[in-house]
């Protein structure tokens, strides 16, 4: 069974011209362990979609499941549940908490989720990105590379089933970026979670075992 799928997605805004519709008539799913790369221009509906599959956002028309649960029939509060033990986000501009630690921002999510040992859950999440000699550093003490890696950390704490990564490079330097790539898929292989990576990088999306290509909202 998949971990997430997607049928006959389409989502239609309202616009200053007449409604706007942004994505036509998609399907998607993608397995445990899997990895999936969507590509596509700016503008195509990359964003919109993947915020449809975490829940985030709700489908003019079509399903959305998350395992056996079709979460376009959930309440708010219930697919905010599901999308806690199935998803998490991985974003380009890392979104870390200025005013807090790097084993801070790691802990936040444990501490939220009332989990037993979160102090030494963060500690291990550290240590498994590498960067337990930098726990108490503050974001603006860290590099690009060092804040992705923590906010990587901080989005695996609560052991999703799918990691979503919307262009997790984009703000790093070509080198920073393999680096962070390579991290990415070494926790697939590890901890067998799904990837789902936006980007626009083609060598970045060849290195996932599946591309779809998003255009005009349409997908292929």
């Amino acid at each position: 069974m998949p971990v997430i799928k997607a049928t006959n997605i389409n989502k239609t805004v309202p616009s200053a011209t007449g409604d706007l519709r942004i994505l036509k008539n998609i399907n998607f799913s993608i397995e445990q362990a899997d990895t999936v790369s969507i590509v596509g221009p700016s503008g195509s509906g990359k964003s919109t979609f993947i915020s449809i599959l975490a829940g985030l956002d709700l489908p003019t028309s079509g399903s959305v499941y998350m395992g056996e649960n079709e979460i376009t029939k959930l309440s708010e509060k219930e697919r905010n549940y599901l999308r806690n033990e199935y998803t998490s986000f991985v974003f380009q501009s890392f979104h870390l908490l200025p005013s807090l630690t790097a084993i801070e921002n790691v802990l936040l999510p444990l501490e939220l989720r009332n989990h037993k040992s979160a102090k030494y859950r963060s500690e291990e999440l550290l240590n498994l990105v590498g960067l337990e000699n930098r726990a108490h550093h503050y974001p603006k003490h860290l590099s690009g590379g060092e804040k992705q890696r923590i906010a990587i950390a901080r989005a695996i704490a609560n052991e999703p089933k799918v990691l979503l990564a919307d262009e997790p490079t984009g703000n790093l330097d070509k080198k920073t970026g393999e680096n962070i790539l390579n991290l990415i898929f070494d926790l697939n292989e590890r901890l067998g979670m799904s990837i789902i990576l936006v980007t626009h990088d083609q060598n970045a999306a060849k290195q996932c075992k599946k591309t779809v290509n998003i255009v005009d909202g349409e997908l292929s």
